[in-house]
């Protein structure tokens, strides 16, 4: 009997490690290849002022990577890039392996927001990158400042339950459910083709569901139009204002570069992790 219960628990610790293994692996690639969308998407969603021709003005993703290069060296691309890393990675893993949906966005967004409010803090600073703060030190500033409360280190958190809860629903949903309902191709640059198109199809339609709680949480954690001023407080309230002022095209804000980001990256995140997966089971099996 107890040699039973040991080989179970040694059967489900080695399960959990190729998940997490696989997952942290998708994430983390998927974050190396696309970050620089997430920086252009961020700087779009808190853009409420400007014109054509002002430096910090952006009209397309193309013009803000120009701008950004141009006024903020290259790597300004991957500002606030070490705290996804440090966060997307072990969430895409503990994700990948729990039943996905509602309540793994919300659990999920709860853990990363802390991560969030440092990055999207780091993405909205326009000076040059080489004298931009470290992520510490952001995040020190944060918390000396406003705190670890809601108006500090975990402001935004209610948008990115939204944001995180919706996508990973439609995402994770739309996914298995196709992927179950087609024919497997039998060969393996067929299969990786059509996982990622899923996965791309699904990736997308998370993002136009939800956008509007992408453009409340980057306006709260973002820098208020007038500084001591808080203006962007609640979700709802948030994306209430926004729409009241701008219109219903600017809950959409960023959705271009948001779309080029996750869709693809959702296809090849599901590559990596399932080709990661298949490769460590053949690799460890069970006998």
């Amino acid at each position: 009997m107890s040699q039973k219960k040991s080989s179970s628990s040694l059967f489900s610790l080695k399960v959990v490690a190729i998940n997490l293994a696989a997952g942290g692996s998708a994430g983390f690639t998927e974050i190396c290849i696309m970050h620089p969308l997430d920086v252009v998407k961020t700087r779009f969603q808190i853009q409420t002022t400007g014109k054509p021709g002002d430096p910090n003005y952006y009209t397309s993703v193309y013009d803000c990577m120009r701008k950004m290069a141009r006024n903020e060296g290259v790597l300004s691309l991957y500002k606030g890039v070490l705290p996804p890393v440090l966060v997307e990675t072990p969430k895409r893993a503990v994700k990948t392996f729990f039943l996905a949906g509602l309540g793994s966005g919300t659990t999920e967004a709860i853990l990363v927001n802390p991560f969030e409010v440092v990055k999207v803090a780091q993405q909205a600073n326009r000076s040059q990158h080489k004298v931009s703060p470290s992520t510490w030190a952001v995040a020190r500033q944060i918390v000396k400042n406003e705190g670890f409360g809601f108006r500090g280190l975990n402001k935004g958190v209610t948008a990115t339950i939204g944001r995180n809860g919706v996508f990973n629903m439609i995402y994770f949903g739309f996914f298995h459910t196709v992927n179950s309902k087609i024919t497997q191709p039998e060969n393996k640059w067929r299969q990786n083709f059509q996982k990622f198109f899923i996965g791309l199809v699904a990736g997308v339609i998370g993002c136009l569901v939800n956008i509007p709680f992408d453009v409340a949480k980057s306006r709260i954690q973002g820098p208020q139009p007038v500084p001591g001023e808080i203006k962007y407080r609640g979700t709802f309230a948030s994306i209430g204002l926004v729409y009241r002022e701008e219109g219903f095209r600017a809950l959409y804000k960023g959705l271009v570069p948001k779309v080029l980001r996750l869709g693809p990256g959702a296809g090849i995140m599901m590559i990596v992790y399932e080709n990661v997966h298949g490769y460590l089971t053949k690799r460890f099996p069970d006998n």
